[in-house]
């Protein structure tokens, strides 16, 4: 599993409006500025989260974004995968994005691929937004 810069920016712009919770939308200029992401790059990533129902905004001179769900509900596993899907070392030991790939041959090879794939899983599926801010 290596992460785009799509979903490290997403796991940015998610912790920041976390911190921001209580003081209402905030602008895609500020997210941007504040954690060193493009912002062209970054409205693209915040209709991704919207339209994923992570963020809601509002138009307007005091528009902008904020969290649609507590921090506590957002887990990094479900962010990552939608940016960049398995979160397995391979598609053919992935739950939810199963292909077919050469290393299926060696089934001792596959259980040390479905152990790591495990390991990642669970961890990523146990941190929310919340713990890492």
């Amino acid at each position: 599993m290596k992460l785009t810069s799509r979903s490290e920016y997403a796991l940015l712009a998610l912790v920041f409006l976390a911190r921001r919770n209580a003081t209402g939308y905030v602008t895609v200029e500020t997210i941007a500025v504040a954690q060193e992401i493009p912002q062209k790059f970054l409205e693209q990533i915040m209709l991704a989260l919207k339209h994923a129902r992570y963020v809601r905004s509002s138009k307007g001179q005091r528009g902008g974004y904020c969290l649609a769900k507590p921090a506590d509900k957002i887990s990094l596993a479900e962010i990552i995968r939608l940016f960049d899907g398995a979160l397995a070392p391979t598609e053919s030991v992935s739950r939810y994005f199963y292909e077919s790939t050469p290393i299926e041959k060696e089934k001792r090879i596959v259980k040390v691929f479905k152990d790591i794939r495990d390991y990642i899983a669970d961890k990523m599926e146990s941190t929310s937004i919340a713990d890492v801010i």
